[in-house]
């Protein structure tokens, strides 16, 4: 490779990161509902094994979906702006009791004269305004329900133009043959990509209704908003897990202002991490699943970096997605063993 292709090559690659950067707004949402749409089609194909319903019309099916979609995605939103209401005005009595808990911990350590902790806390907690906090949080709820107001937009009109694609395309190639070429190669994309997500869903969501069981039996506030975050996370390798538990963790900690109840949470639901992470969805996801633990951390870095916290939820669906798309094609697909774990696409 000559200097002038590795110039080429270093901003075309920069000219890149820079245009997914600056239009995160409108990607970011174009490609949520992408994969949304991906996960609603392998639902309604789903579909038909279930008895009557399976003998409903394609359309009928992904209408049905798609409208479950929307609902849902209205009540997370709900859910969300609820939760951080309470959240809110449950403050003062969190923080009675994590006062009542350092000031135990500063009488255990023997924290009692100069300085005193009337003193340090003046220097450290009384410091921190948590209100001001969830102020600045509120205030992204706005953007926060824009993106999935778009989202369920985008993907209302990629299912809508789903049956009209096949023939655009079969007239974009040129003819019958050569289209009917490319349409089975992106069914079998398609299929694999789909079903990845979808199964990736469903493992999400045992975990999260496993989250939910244990936070409930043991009197979690906020239980049912936990455990969708924690679902939520699941999609991020790796430290979604870890992010997901910590904060149950640190509400119980306030809550009960105890150490005793809050390590009975982070064992509880660390074992359902390890159940599902394990057991479960090593079964499920069968060899669909299959990327380099390098890949991904390198895909976690680049789309947090660019993205934030959306962009690490999305990071591994969309290189798992890529390297499918890579596997499925000839020319690329030295590529995807390289990109895979075990060479096995």
């Amino acid at each position: 490779m000559t200097i002038r292709s590795i110039t080429y090559w270093t901003a075309l690659v920069s000219m890149a990161g820079w245009l997914l950067w600056v239009g995160k707004p409108v990607l970011l949402p174009v490609i949520a509902a992408l994969i949304s749409v991906y996960i609603l089609s392998a639902a309604a194909a789903s579909m038909e094994r279930v008895p009557l319903v399976g003998r409903l019309p394609p359309w009928v099916r992904r209408s049905i979906v798609l409208l479950v979609f929307a609902l849902a995605v209205i009540l997370l939103f709900v859910l969300v702006i609820d939760n951080v209401a309470q959240v809110t005005a449950s403050l003062s009595r969190y923080e009675a009791n994590l006062e009542a808990l350092a000031t135990r911990a500063a009488s255990l350590l023997g924290v009692e004269d100069e300085p005193t902790w009337a003193n340090l806390r003046r220097m450290t907690i009384d410091r921190i305004d948590i209100q001001s906090y969830f102020g600045t949080v509120v205030l992204s709820l706005r953007g926060f329900g824009t993106t999935l107001f778009l989202m369920v937009l985008y993907a209302t009109f990629f299912m809508a133009e789903r049956g009209v694609f096949a023939q655009k395309l079969i007239m974009a190639a040129g003819g019958e043959d050569a289209g009917e070429r490319t349409l089975s190669l992106l069914r079998r994309i398609n299929e694999r990509i789909g079903g990845y997500l979808f199964v990736k869903t469903v493992v999400n969501a045992i975990l999260g209704v496993m989250s939910y069981a244990i936070m409930l039996v043991l009197g979690i506030e906020f239980a049912l908003f936990w455990a969708v975050l924690i679902g939520f996370l699941n999609y991020i390798p790796y430290i979604g897990s870890l992010i997901g538990v910590i904060f149950p963790v640190l509400l119980s900690l306030a809550q009960f202002g105890t150490i005793w109840m809050a390590s009975v949470v982070l064992v509880t639901l660390t074992a359902a991490q390890l159940i599902v992470a394990g057991f479960i969805e090593p079964r499920m996801m069968g060899r669909a699943f299959n990327l380099s633990p390098f890949v991904v951390l390198l895909a976690l870095a680049f789309w947090s970096t660019l993205w934030g916290l959306p962009g690490a939820v999305l990071a591994v669906p969309m290189t798992a997605s890529l390297v499918l798309v890579l596997a499925e094609i000839g020319p690329t697909r030295p590529i995807a063993v390289m990109l895979s774990a075990s060479g096995r696409i």
